[in-house]
């Protein structure tokens, strides 16, 4: 069937206009507008090819094969568009915590041409209404033991969205509705630049941004990241901390496994302990989670099997060399690291395997390029610190934002890293460029700070950041979670700032520290720094 393109055009319609478009490096075989529904490559294929028997999701008590998430898929498409009118094009809000239930329903969306806005479990009503207001869904579908908030956001704004609620033992509304659909449902012929999906960043400095991706991007980093990276096969099981709403967790959760024909494990949520005896029970072989949670499983009273694990994909924040080394020493697996951001979907840069290299994420994936640029956008020598660019088959379109001139520059994605590369073009990470300290005139990595903190054996974790400061413009200030607690807080706090001192530069020292019980964190466990400035 050839391609028609979305009948609703809103999103269309609030891109920005093309010359503020970052510059995008597309292979041969995306260039064209042609006819591409993400949902065929991801589900699709596999029942064609004659393997829809085997498992594509697993879950705690219950697997799924490709032809049961395929049936599940089409009776759900089957009641956004005969139940709620679904168009190709019109918007619909997901929400649930991770689920094989969850996964079905953002390829429902994809079957009817539809546009997925996925959200985070844990927004709260006025976070959803800035989303509702932003998207303009046609319908909400919600786990019912989430509806309260979204419910009290539906009732503040003034469009009209219908909430359809389920729930994970097959008893909610919209499992009712599917028994009275067909298991089959004819996939809507979306172009290659039609919308598959908002991703919406976590909106830490106000009004959240919501990032456009179509559908030759979800194919797109899914030939990168999957084939070329993670070199991912059938066998494979997959397994993550992040929420589906993130991008990162779409992405190694539900993209790249289906991707390949492997399978992936769904849990709501995991503390580290639960991660790793699901590791162990799945026998997953390629894990996604942040630094702070390969650090707390290497802490874990419980012994550790990951046996099994082939990759182990750090992403999400910097990854310390200490949590790298105590990684290893610990599992014998070296971790992988990779540098991505919702704008451009997922994953840019990073290594694996002999090209691992402590200290530095990794270059460029194939298909992007990288630069390190100075504030008027001139590249900078090998080993400078800057505004770190990157440019490829993604990039960054908000949604009817003028942010859209803060991260695209020049035809390079600016993501806000303040990031140095080698000679040959690997990439080391300092900081975030609004986490970068300046004290006295000097520019400070808070990164590096914590790295030299981590290093101190009473330290299980810290973060660092710059706090006002009349003398030097900002102190360091560093938020340390002791091991156990100091009898003397003020000797261990001089200890710690000795340490630092031996180590850094002295400017370099953390001049106020706090001893803290736990660090903020969001829903995938990477640390919330905008919530110590607090």
């Amino acid at each position: 069937m050839r391609g028609v393109g979305q009948v609703d055009r809103f999103v269309h319609e609030r891109l920005p206009p093309g010359d503020a478009w970052p510059e995008l490096i597309l292979p041969d075989h995306l260039i064209n507008q042609f006819e591409l529904n993400c949902v065929r490559p991801l589900l699709e294929q596999h029942i064609a090819s004659g393997v829809g028997e085997a498992i594509a999701l697993r879950a705690d008590g219950y697997m799924w094969s490709y032809s049961e998430l395929y049936s599940r898929a089409c009776r759900m498409a089957g009641v956004l568009r005969n139940d709620f009118g679904i168009e190709s094009g019109n918007r619909v809000l997901l929400r649930g915590a991770n689920s094989p239930t969850l996964i079905a329903l953002w390829l429902a969306v994809q079957m009817n041409g539809a546009i997925a806005v996925t959200t985070l479990s844990l927004l709260r009503a006025k976070e959803l209404q800035a989303i509702l207001e932003m998207s303009r869904p046609g319908v909400a579908i919600c786990e019912g033991s989430m509806a309260i908030e979204l419910e009290s956001a539906c009732e503040a704004v003034t469009i009209d969205c219908p909430i359809l609620k389920f729930d994970q033992q097959g008893n909610g509304e919209l499992q009712r509705r599917m028994e009275r659909m067909p298991d089959r449902f004819p996939i809507y012929p979306t172009l290659s630049n039609d919308i598959a999906l908002i991703g919406f960043t976590s909106g830490t400095t106000g009004r959240p941004k919501a990032t456009i991706h179509f559908h030759r991007d979800v194919i797109a980093v899914c030939e990168i990241v999957a084939a070329k990276m993670i070199a991912a096969r059938p066998e494979d099981v997959f397994i993550g901390t992040a929420p589906l709403a993130f991008t990162f967790g779409l992405g190694g959760l539900l993209l790249f496994p289906l991707f390949s024909g492997s399978s992936a494990v769904l849990n709501p949520s995991y503390s580290p302990d639960e991660l790793l005896t699901a590791i162990e029970k799945h026998r997953a072989s390629i894990c996604f989670t942040v630094p702070s949670f390969y650090q707390r499983m290497v802490l874990s009273d419980m012994p550790i099997n990951v046996r099994s694990l082939r990759l182990a994909i750090s992403s999400g924040e910097s990854l310390p060399l200490k949590v790298r080394e105590a990684w290893r020493e610990k599992t014998d697996i070296q971790l992988t690291e990779f540098l991505g951001s919702t704008e451009l979907l997922h994953a840019f840069a990073g290594s694996t395997g002999d090209g691992i290299r402590p200290g530095f994420i990794g270059p460029a994936f194939p298909g992007y390029q990288l630069a390190i640029l100075d504030q008027a956008g001139a590249r900078l020598p090998a080993g400078k610190i800057g505004r770190f660019a990157v440019k490829g088959p993604t990039g960054c379109r908000y949604l009817d934002d003028p942010r859209q001139s803060d991260y695209v520059q020049a035809g390079w994605n600016i993501t806000g890293d303040a990031c140095a590369l080698s000679e040959d073009g690997y990439v080391q990470y300092h900081s975030r460029l609004d986490d970068m300290i300046i004290s006295s005139g000097y520019n400070i990595s808070g990164i590096e700070v914590e790295n030299s903190l981590l290093e101190h054996p009473d330290v299980a974790e810290c973060a660092v950041i710059g706090t006002p400061d009349e003398g030097r413009g900002e102190a360091v200030t560093a938020f340390v979670v002791p091991r156990s607690q100091p009898p003397k807080v003020s000797e261990f706090v001089n200890a710690l700032q000795k340490h630092v001192r031996a180590q850094l530069a002295p400017y370099k020292y953390p001049r106020i520290v706090h001893l803290v019980e736990v660090l903020p964190r969001n829903e995938s466990g990477k640390i919330q720094r905008f919530r110590l400035r607090v």
